[in-house]
């Protein structure tokens, strides 16, 4: 297989193509505080929920942005820490 762009968007290093991937911790905390924030929605809880998912899915956007397998999942961070953010601001 040869070193194309196109090869370097989608395979890893074992020429195995990766979109997605099992979650990991941060992922998995990211989802669940955002799942509670939607049922938990007022008070401390809701602000402590918001804090553990905005943390946990920048942790983890921040992760496969500088350590993702491919540039697709680069790419994914990227978009996903962009988001995160003007989340924030808006």
């Amino acid at each position: 297989m040869g070193n194309t762009l196109l090869n370097q968007i989608f395979h890893d290093d074992q020429g195995n193509i990766v979109i997605a991937q099992p979650p990991n911790l941060p992922l998995i905390v990211g989802i669940v505080a955002s799942l509670l924030r939607l049922i938990l929605t007022t008070g401390r809880v809701n602000i402590a929920l918001d804090l553990i998912a905005f943390g946990s899915l920048f942790t983890w956007a921040w992760q496969e942005l500088f350590q993702g397998v491919n540039y697709f999942r680069r790419a994914l961070g990227l978009v996903v820490l962009t988001a995160l953010m003007a989340g924030k601001l808006l």
